[in-house]
């Protein structure tokens, strides 16, 4: 799908992509016929020069935030330090962007890594080695919680143990990220946003940023009852942003587990399209967070089942075409900016 760049000035910070070498996950699956490993298989192998190619389509893409994915673990490392190991090759793609040599945008400035919460005190240690890591990039941690009883809507690999951010071990190690002043990314399924909100609750201080509107499903049991759930979405999210210390990003509705689109992957769907299917989720979103807590991602290369990355981000920019100067600076670049502290490589762009 080619279609004419809208606000091509706009700044844009992209605070949510990946950065990973999966094709040995995806040869385990030789004829993927679950959504997520069809997705995968779609970009098994998504490095700077493939992240250069999207973000170099257009739209004035002038920093972005890496997220971990379990990509690049050091296997010379202890068990629980292998994490380490993304954090390092993230680090080097962002000195290679920070060259100059590649364009003015300024790739990774912010990098989130993952520590397992649920080793309680002793996740200490293993915080304070991401953080030497990323020289001064890394910013925090996702330690995703998703979970439900059908296993056909995550598919495998990535399944987290049911009412994880409710444990008492994952709340001590919790607990370490206020005393670092690192963010935490929360990923859930819609049917656990409760679970966020407790975690919220029980941190008042811990800035905690909400992935991908939340996940609305639209997958195997789920599949056909996004319109019956919308109300139950609706009022997690608006209780969510009646807490001061979560932000929410804006996007990852391409994803196969979302289905809008149902097809994929690489729907070819045109961004008036995506932008009657995203829009009642993300002005919801940004009614009750506000733009100061709200954030657009790109979530690439996932939400590539459902929208090239031009077309992702016009799609975006049509739900905000009446929003004012003020309201998109924030929700392009500003709260991201912000929410991860890399306002100073915005300077450098």
């Amino acid at each position: 799908m080619t279609e004419a760049i809208l606000e091509p000035d706009l700044p844009i910070v992209d605070p949510h992509h990946h950065l990973w070498d999966l094709r040995s996950l995806v040869s385990m699956f030789p004829e993927p016929r679950h959504h997520f490993i069809a997705a995968l298989a779609e970009k098994p192998y998504y490095n700077f020069d493939a992240l250069r190619e999207d973000t170099d389509t257009g739209h004035n893409i002038v920093a972005t935030v890496f997220m971990e994915c379990g990509a690049f673990y050091d296997a010379d490392r202890a068990e629980d330090f292998k994490v380490v190991g993304e954090v390092e090759y993230v680090n080097g793609v962002a000195a290679q962007s920070a060259s100059g040599l590649y364009g003015n945008y300024r790739a990774c400035a912010g990098i989130i890594g993952h520590a397992n919460m649920m080793l309680g005190d002793k996740a200490a240690p293993v915080l304070e080695s991401l953080v030497a890591a990323g020289n001064g990039r890394f910013k925090g941690i996702r330690h995703q919680g998703a979970w439900d009883a059908d296993p056909e809507v995550l598919g495998p690999p990535f399944h987290a143990p049911e009412g994880l951010y409710a444990s008492a071990s994952f709340r001590e190690g919790f607990a370490h990220l206020g005393k670092m002043d690192l963010t935490f990314d929360a990923w859930v399924l819609e049917p656990q946003l409760g679970d966020v909100i407790d975690l919220a609750k029980a941190f008042p201080d811990q800035p905690i940023c909400l992935d991908h509107c939340g996940t609305p499903l639209n997958v195997a049991a789920y599949k056909g009852t996004l319109e019956e759930n919308y109300k139950r979405w609706e009022a997690s999210i608006r209780e969510m942003a009646s807490l001061d210390n979560v932000s929410v990003k804006l996007g990852g509705l391409a994803m196969a587990f979302c289905g809008m689109p149902e097809e994929g992957p690489s729907a070819g769907k045109g961004s008036e399209e995506l932008a009657a299917l995203w829009r009642p989720y993300i002005e919801t979103c940004i009614d009750a967070f506000g733009p100061t807590r709200a954030m657009f991602e790109s979530n690439y290369p996932v939400d590539h089942w459902g929208a090239s990355y031009p077309v992702l981000w016009n799609a975006f920019k049509r739900i905000t075409s009446g929003a004012s100067a003020d309201e998109k600076a924030a929700l392009y670049s500003g709260t991201a900016a912000k929410f991860y502290a890399i306002e100073d490589a915005l300077s450098d762009t």
